[in-house]
């Protein structure tokens, strides 16, 4: 049995966004998994509160951050990675795909300042790679389908699945957005399935499932495939991608989509500050023709 970690959870309400902070008992190395940026798009408003947590249990614990991973480039939160690489030293990693993420949006935002091939980002990571944290190790999951970026993270017993997977009760993350993939996503989410039952799985968002009245965001192998409402045995590939299809089409743009993603692909970082010394976002106009 691998060992396990410990493992501290933070719910941002707001977005719906669980950031893990995770901790090797012995040697008290630490990662940070998908910290969230308090964003406020009414006023433009920028607070660190949800990651300051985060930082203030490590401290509280003895713990030191050496890493802070990104799952993929978030569409519904700011990252925090650059505040707490500011704080602790923590080297900021996603997976290597990233490129093609940024190559999508690099038109999109016309984002001549954005570093080449992810150089924003300190550790690219390859599907199977392997890093220390303490006398653990983070194993890189590659689990493309929400986004061609996406990578799942194996520490000891558990997994942190990003957006590839929700709760049994809320199912699996919509595959619409730019280079996203339906039948992608069922494939990695058949990969993850195929871990040891007892595995536990540690979710990126939840939104309570109708009929639940609490959040929720850690399950099992186990129970994923007994009772996901999407994508439990017995629901093969074609039915899934027909309904994540049908699914998908009467989905909104999440809230903070256009502010997220082109933070997000600069690992957190801002646009540059024009000449008033200000910091601005992008929002592409739809005009018609």
């Amino acid at each position: 049995m691998p060992v396990a970690p410990i493992i501290r959870a933070f719910f941002d309400e707001a977005t719906f966004t669980v950031s893990y902070l995770v901790a090797d008992p012995r040697t008290r190395a630490a990662a940070v998994i998908d910290p969230v940026l308090d964003f406020d798009p009414a006023s433009g408003a920028v607070a660190t509160t949800s990651a300051d947590a985060a930082l203030a249990a490590a401290v509280e614990e003895g713990w030191r951050i050496a890493h802070v991973l990104e799952t993929h480039a978030h569409a519904d939160h700011l990252s925090a990675a650059p505040h707490i690489k500011a704080r602790t030293g923590a080297r900021i990693g996603i997976g290597a795909h990233i490129r093609e993420v940024q190559a999508i949006f690099r038109e999109v935002f016309n984002t001549p300042d954005l570093a080449p091939d992810g150089a924003d980002f300190d550790i690219l990571l390859e599907d199977g790679e392997r890093i220390a944290l303490g006398d653990l190790e983070i194993e890189v999951i590659h689990t493309p389908g929400h986004t061609p970026a996406c990578v799942s993270y194996r520490i000891g017993d558990a997994v942190f699945v990003g957006d590839t997977l929700f709760m049994p009760d809320y199912g699996t993350a919509r595959a619409d957005f730019p280079g996203g993939d339906a039948r992608a996503l069922y494939r990695s989410i058949r990969k993850l399935l195929a871990l040891p039952p007892e595995t536990r799985l540690f979710m990126c968002h939840d939104y309570k499932a109708p009929g639940r009245d609490h959040y929720a965001w850690e399950t099992t192998v186990a129970e994923e495939r007994a009772s996901n409402v999407h994508v439990r045995d017995g629901i093969g590939e074609e039915a899934f991608v027909a309904m994540r299809q049908e699914r998908d089409q009467g989905l909104a743009a999440p809230r903070l989509l256009l502010p997220s993603v082109q933070v997000n692909i600069r690992a957190g970082r801002f646009p540059p500050a024009e000449t008033n010394g200000v910091s601005y976002l992008k929002i592409p106009l739809r005009l018609p023709a």
